[in-house]
């Protein structure tokens, strides 16, 4: 299959009903095919399976070894799909077309390992981010472990990938966008002012921001640590600034 720019169209692996679910959804065009556990036959696979076929999505039988080996380490649910694969859904310039006084967004500094990018989508999405952005290098890609993870959300965020961190933070401070660092050296989150047009950039467990990014943000912020251990993941984090950027601003809003 040739893409419309004459390149060969990538193909993943979707795997468990929220993955699979979210594709249907949203575009069952790129489904080419979708692999079924026979042995389920609860009203949950029933509907998906006539949900399928409603959309003209090819439905194929195939035994749980089978399933284990298209999805391996993720728990598939017994169901599997083969699609087209997810790129960046917006550049970023199509990105910096969208802004509003309200968008809000996040930046994802080294964060590679898949169940951490997938979590911090889902979190994205659930507080309604406007777009994740994360350098084209060192970063995780969209893979099944994602999908699954993201519990779909994947299919929803738009996923913008930037070259150089700094430079891209440089370009939205010049748009009236304040950057708030998440570092454990930082002032406690509830006591920073994050309404307005935000960013909120976190960087993977342990490495934490890179200098030169923790450098270019207008404020670090922290989350109290009261417990024995020294830092949270970065979906965790993300979590926990992301909502006190929506409870702030729902506050200045006097909802």
């Amino acid at each position: 299959k040739i893409s419309s720019e004459n390149r060969p169209v990538k193909k993943m692996v979707l795997a468990g009903f929220h993955a699979v679910g979210a594709r249907l959804q949203l575009n069952p065009a790129t489904i080419d095919c979708v692999y079924i556990d026979p042995t389920r036959r609860d009203k949950r696979m029933r509907d998906m399976r006539e949900k399928l076929i409603a959309a003209g999505v090819k439905v194929m039988n195939a035994d749980a070894s089978r399933l284990d080996g298209m999805a391996p380490d993720i728990p598939h649910q017994g169901i599997v799909a083969m699609a087209e694969e997810v790129e960046a859904s917006l550049t970023f310039d199509e990105l910096l077309d969208q802004i509003t006084p309200k968008t809000l967004l996040l930046i994802l500094d080294g964060v590679t390992d898949p169940r951490n990018f997938g979590a911090c989508l889902r979190v994205a999405d659930a507080a309604g981010v406007h777009g994740v952005l994360l350098p084209k290098r060192r970063s995780c890609p969209l893979n099944a472990v994602v999908a699954k993870i993201s519990a779909g959300a994947v299919e929803y965020v738009p996923v913008v990938q930037i070259g150089n961190i700094t430079q891209t933070i440089e370009e939205l401070k010049k748009l009236g966008f304040w950057i708030a660092g998440a570092d454990m050296n930082g002032e406690d989150y509830y006591k920073s002012n994050l309404t307005g047009p935000m960013v909120i950039v976190v960087g993977a467990e342990g490495k934490g921001l890179g200098r030169l990014v923790k450098e270019k943000c207008d404020i670090i912020v922290s989350l109290p640590m009261q417990g024995g251990v020294s830092s949270l993941n970065a979906s965790a984090a993300g979590a926990v600034l992301l909502y006190e950027v929506v409870r702030q601003r729902r506050v200045q809003a006097g909802v």
